[in-house]
């Protein structure tokens, strides 16, 4: 028979201690969301505005012409070079603040950045990959590109503040 003190039949005890990190951060506001993504918007077209216009100068009026829409096509749908270019500034004007530092130019202009959603870093893969590739991959697709950004964007307003793509990547934005 088993004595007072032998507890091989007991549930295993332990000490469990909350994650420090995202508890400790505070979420940032919707409205710095928001601003952040216009000013990331604002600063892509001026520069890809600039870039056109440089390009339109140095004689390469016509290679330009692959951007737009052709004769016969929807003018408000982007032409597919039009897109891949769109992608390629965002990368060179991003790419290295998500990798390093969870920003990008909007979200450093008003100080909030990407993380994990336990507070730890989030990785380059996650963020360009999935937070950001597979949102773009998703809004591209006819019809159901609209209903995920529609989709994406009011899950905002649920006390977590996580959009879908949030979800998707495990994320969340905080201030930093």
């Amino acid at each position: 028979m088993a004595s007072d003190g032998d507890s091989r039949y007991a549930p295993p005890a332990s000490k469990v201690a909350d994650v420090a990190g995202a508890q400790d951060a505070e979420l940032a506001s919707r409205w710095s969301r928001l601003f952040a993504a216009v000013l990331d918007s604002v600063v892509l077209m001026l520069l890809g505005t600039l870039l056109g216009l440089v390009l339109a100068a140095a004689g390469f009026g016509s290679a330009l012409k692959m951007f737009a829409p052709g004769p016969g096509r929807n003018p408000f749908a982007p032409a597919p070079m039009a897109g891949m270019f769109g992608i390629a500034m965002f990368m060179v004007v991003n790419g290295w603040l998500l990798m390093d530092r969870g920003q990008t130019v909007g979200k450093a202009m008003l100080g909030v950045r990407i993380v994990r959603r336990d507070g730890s870093k989030a990785s380059g893969l996650r963020i360009l990959g999935l937070r950001y590739g597979l949102s773009s991959a998703l809004n591209m697709l006819p019809f159901v590109g609209g209903l995920y950004a529609l989709i994406d964007c009011l899950l905002i307003f649920r006390q977590s503040r996580r959009c879908l793509h949030d979800e998707i990547a495990d994320t969340i934005v905080v201030r930093a």
